[in-house]
């Protein structure tokens, strides 16, 4: 596995890969590594004959009083990681290397970005869209693969892709769980033993919408209901939305199909969480971080 810093550097090994007639595919993700990144680089290995994976906390995307500077960090065990799970490349850009100056021209993330995760967390998706064009236009891959937990960002990314014509196919991979259901996240790690216990109810919470959907209910707010009813019950939890949700829009979803996501986010212990299920699939489409 080659390590790099530098931008140039990195657009050079990506230029090479590409020279040399291979398909290269991209794995962009925040470090502190867990196996759901891993399982995105087995994910994009079989898409293309090289991966290239990135580190990089990006601040753009952080709002005032969120968790920037303590978002965990663990460069030499990622570097580990990233090796055992086949990545080829491994950029790791330094916040002055990606930005000099921060800057003065962002990417407006649409209507599709004001809602949900963009309502709570205002100028969260124009930084995310502003990183993920800065890093495809110095890698340039064939194909990204973005982790399903984060579903509204990777609709997002899709429909940035589509508008600005960037040629580069979106994978979406189905979202890692613990053996209890709680989706693998890096913010985990705030975690104390009672929140994690509590933590386990969002996947709960999910099931709950996805039975009623299975036993027939049509109705998206009736079938979010199921789910916040779940979390209302624990006292610990502050939720910040439950939404049955149409994929391609974003918007909250009156006649619910098998392929509309149950999407919610909600504090446990002090640590925001976010999850969601495909109805059509539920929590069995998804896997397990031992499977």
């Amino acid at each position: 596995m080659r390590e790099i810093e530098r931008l140039s550097e990195m657009r050079a090994a990506c230029a090479a890969v590409r020279a040399a007639g291979e398909r290269l595919a991209f794995v962009p993700t925040m470090g502190f590594l867990h196996e759901g990144h891993l399982r995105l680089a087995r994910v994009a290995r079989e898409h293309a004959g090289r991966v290239a994976m990135s580190i990089f906390v990006n601040p753009l995307q952080f709002g005032p009083g969120e968790d920037f500077e303590r978002y965990p960090r663990d460069a030499a065990r990622d570097r580990a990681l990233a090796a055992s799970a086949g990545a080829d490349l491994l950029w790791m850009p330094s916040r002055e290397e990606m930005y000099p100056e921060l800057p003065r021209v962002t990417v407006a993330p649409g209507p599709a970005g004001d809602v949900f995760e963009g309502a709570v967390r205002a100028g969260h998706f124009v930084g995310v869209l502003t990183v993920v064009l800065k890093l495809f236009e110095v890698v340039r891959p064939d194909v990204a693969v973005f982790g399903r937990k984060d579903v509204q960002q990777a609709a997002l990314v899709r429909r940035m892709v589509t508008d600005f014509d960037l040629g580069v196919e979106i994978v979406v991979a189905p979202t890692v769980r613990e053996s209890d259901g709680l989706a693998l996240s890096s913010r985990n790690v705030y975690l104390d033993a009672a929140a994690r216990g509590r933590a386990a109810l969002l996947s709960r919470a999910l099931a709950a919408g996805v039975e009623r959907f299975r036993r027939g209910e049509r109705s998206g707010a009736a079938i979010a209901a199921a789910a916040r009813a779940v979390l209302d019950a624990e006292a610990a939890i502050a939720t910040d939305y439950v939404a049955c949700i149409e994929p391609v829009t974003f918007t909250a979803a009156a006649d619910a199909t098998g392929a509309c996501v149950l999407a919610l986010a909600a504090r446990v212990g002090g640590t925001r969480l976010i999850d969601n299920v495909v109805l059509g699939e539920g929590l069995e489409g998804d896997v397990r971080a031992g499977g």
